[in-house]
């Protein structure tokens, strides 16, 4: 093809730690509500870490039924929810779907631990030698790709059915793979984004080990994801599932549908450094960016917004600091950046999907939603957080950027979808 086909997004779906649907997770993000708090699911007295960014008041009832519930990973119920809701906004109803067209949608999500809470059940339960109680689906349903399948099964998308699994940047990722399957003509439609629930005991004891949860506000738990701050000291995990409907412009044209943005810029690079740590320098999260940037046929001047990936970690923070400063030169300095997961915790593979979904609010809406928690500032992350309160501001390019376990870097360019139509 001579010419790259246009992408853009027609539908979204949320169900997040501080809202459950777009008008929900809009109005808490941009009024600074935190969704963090004591996890409630299992009691965590006997763990130093005890807070948590969970889904609350989620009807898994609706989305599985009683007698599946067992067989199926907490991220399910999440993901259809999420996922029903963007096809709804696109005006898409699968059920009555032509074939034609269901052969030309795919599913492309990205989850960094899929149904991981699932796995570790049917381990309790094996070395517990309650055998009966286990699930006849303990092996597919543990496996990654199935999460993508059931979704497909659910509406009946015969397109190609994929999970990307690149830890935190997964879900970004998957926005690119799919960007890639629409432009080069495979693709009409794709149901893409992200989904983890990662919150279980043996889960958070893992983090734990690797003592990058934060252990110091459990008596204060909406303070405890502290992003950019001097004194933060690990991130707090969360779960949700935030997902999108792309599909190819001229489709999404002809048929009246709503553009809430065009996905213009996708970069990835690896720093081949380390399975945890980041290297200093960040050259490489730079050249994601970079090449998002110039994909979208933009430049640093154009670029009006940054969601930072903004974990509350010593290291990713202030090495994300140093990577925009590479990536944008003295532009960095005067455009506005957020971080979701001061409000919502880190939601692993799915955070990329979040950001991306903070970022549509703020075009649709014209206000940058806050960073929480930024009490006090660090000399090494001196860039504009948009700290304690949310901003007016115009934007018609936003970079989205994600920052992951295994030297991976992934970045998007949005535009605004008042500009791309």
């Amino acid at each position: 093809m001579t010419q790259k086909r246009r992408v853009v997004v027609t539908g979204m779906g949320v169900v997040s730690p501080n809202g459950i649907g777009n008008h929900a997770f809009a109005e808490n993000i941009l009024a600074g509500r935190s969704g963090v708090g004591r996890v409630a699911r299992f009691d965590p007295a006997e763990i130093p870490v005890q807070i948590a960014g969970e889904v609350r008041d989620f009807d898994e009832s609706a989305w599985v039924e009683k007698r599946d519930r067992k067989h199926v990973s907490r991220v399910l119920p999440l993901a259809l929810a999420a996922a029903s809701e963007a096809l709804s906004e696109a005006g898409f109803n699968p059920a009555s779907m032509p074939m034609a067209e269901k052969r030309r949608f795919g599913v492309i999500l990205g989850s960094g631990g899929g149904s991981q809470e699932f796995t570790e059940e049917q381990y309790r339960l094996f070395f517990r030698q309650q055998y009966k109680q286990m699930s006849l689906f303990c092996v597919p349903t543990g496996v990654m790709g199935t999460l993508s399948s059931e979704l497909s099964v659910r509406f009946g998308l015969r397109g190609p059915s994929h999970v990307i699994t690149t830890g935190c940047t997964s879900s970004t990722d998957a926005f690119g793979y799919s960007m890639r399957q629409i432009q080069s003509g495979r693709l009409d439609m794709v149901l893409s984004g992200g989904a983890d629930a990662p919150i279980a005991l043996g889960i958070i004891k893992g983090f734990i080990l690797m003592r990058i949860l934060t252990e110091s506000w459990n008596e204060a738990p909406q303070r405890g994801s502290r992003p950019f701050s001097a004194d933060r000291d690990g991130f707090v995990l969360a779960e949700g599932a935030w997902m999108f409907v792309l599909e190819e412009f001229e489709h999404a044209k002809a048929r009246g549908a709503p553009i809430l943005a065009e996905i213009c810029g996708y970069g990835s690079t690896c720093e081949a450094f380390h399975r945890v740590r980041l290297q200093e320098c960040g050259e490489e999260p730079a050249r994601a960016i970079g090449l998002a940037i110039r994909e979208a046929g933009v430049s640093a001047e154009n670029i009006d917004y940054v969601n930072l990936h903004g974990t509350s970690t010593q290291l990713n923070d202030r090495i994300e600091t140093r990577a925009l400063k590479l990536a944008l030169g003295e532009r960095a300095r005067q455009i506005p950046m957020s971080a979701l997961k001061s409000q919502i915790g880190h939601p692993q593979g799915a955070c990329g999907a979040a950001g991306v979904a903070a970022t549509i609010v703020a075009m649709r809406r014209g206000q940058i939603a806050p960073t929480l928690n930024l009490d006090t500032p660090d000399p090494d992350c001196d860039l504009d957080y948009v700290p304690d309160a949310g901003r007016k501001h115009r934007i018609e390019h936003a970079v989205c950027n994600c920052i992951a376990f295994g030297s991976k870097n992934s970045a998007l360019v949005l535009r605004n979808g008042a500009a791309a139509a």
